[in-house]
């Protein structure tokens, strides 16, 4: 069986976790980078202590210096700051966050494209749709090769949300959250199952709509709760898109993928159904939606472009 390479850039709680999955599933080598020295050294030394106890033998790396990240198959950019108070109390606008993650996601990809030229590029970083922008430019990889983790992490929350409320199992949710990654994302809950039972036939209107709204906030559900990010969830959808990419398993995963004329938008990062292998994304599957379902799409594709508008390319 071929060995494969992933680099993880970042060492945070998503990257870290990003690299425990990948090493438990011994899907890969692993080589954890962080611009904080010490960080990725420190974390990938004590997940490679429990490769005799979890019964994994990869050879698993970290440090600040980018060499270590040669010859990867994929790599996963996590890098970058979250939106927290700046010292006189205030939050930095969405353009300062933009601009710092954008210089941030940049010099990431800059680096690790010298070494792994071949690679495909997976961006977690926010926010997320921009932050695929910027590594399309920086790379020079034509777009299939460059793939952004949204919609496998806001499917999950919403399969996870109706597993809650139905009292069934997460095996038997079919369904997909399409569209930006945040308060713009677009369920479908026309084309949402629950062991082959269109889920409207098991749940009242009020209840699915409220459940909805809940995938929307997903994220800063957690943050209200723990005072930070998630990173399990993140991570696992993460690592879903990587092991479907390593074996070609060719997975019809919701990502932000780059359209090129596909649903009406063109040169422009949008998650939608793709089929991921191993040349990244292999196709990117259309949809037929409705007037309001194409109409929820424009809103999210919109607010893609606002925020893509202050990158300056």
């Amino acid at each position: 069986m071929a060995r494969y390479k992933v680099t993880v850039v970042g060492a945070g709680n998503v990257g870290a976790t990003c690299a425990h999955w990948i090493a438990s599933k011994e899907l890969a080598d692993v080589a954890l980078i962080d611009v904080v020295e010490g960080a990725a050294k420190g974390k990938a030394l004590d997940l490679a202590q429990s490769g005799p106890v979890m019964d994994f033998d990869l050879n698993i790396q970290g440090s600040s210096a980018y060499d270590i990240t040669a010859d990867s198959d994929v790599v996963v950019v996590t890098a970058g700051v979250p939106r927290k108070k700046k010292p006189d109390g205030t939050f930095p606008s969405r353009d300062e966050l933009v601009k710092t993650n954008q210089d941030i996601v940049a010099q990431c990809v800059r680096q690790v494209v010298q070494y792994s030229p071949n690679s495909i590029l997976i961006v977690v970083s926010n926010p997320l749709d921009a932050m695929c922008h910027v590594a399309l430019h920086e790379s020079g990889f034509p777009s299939q090769r460059v793939i952004g983790m949204a919609g496998t992490l806001d499917t999950a929350r919403y399969k996870a949300f109706l597993a809650m409320e139905l009292g069934v199992s997460v095996r038997d949710i079919h369904g997909m959250v399409l569209g930006g990654h945040g308060d713009t994302m677009v369920p479908l809950p026309r084309h949402t199952s629950v062991g082959g039972i269109p889920v409207r036939e098991l749940l009242a209107e009020d209840k699915l709509q409220a459940i909805i709204e809940r995938t929307r906030k997903g994220g800063g559900e957690i943050v209200s709760i723990l005072g930070y990010s998630g990173y399990y969830a993140p991570a696992a959808g993460t690592v879903e898109m990587v092991e479907s990419i390593l074996k070609d398993q060719r997975r019809v995963l919701p990502c932000a993928v780059y359209l090129n004329g596909q649903y009406g938008y063109n040169d422009l990062f949008i998650g939608v159904p793709a089929i991921l292998g191993k040349n990244g994304v292999e196709k990117v599957i259309e949809m037929d939606l409705n007037d309001e379902e194409k109409k929820m799409l424009e809103i999210s594709a919109q607010a893609v472009r606002d925020v893509v508008a202050v990158l300056g390319y």
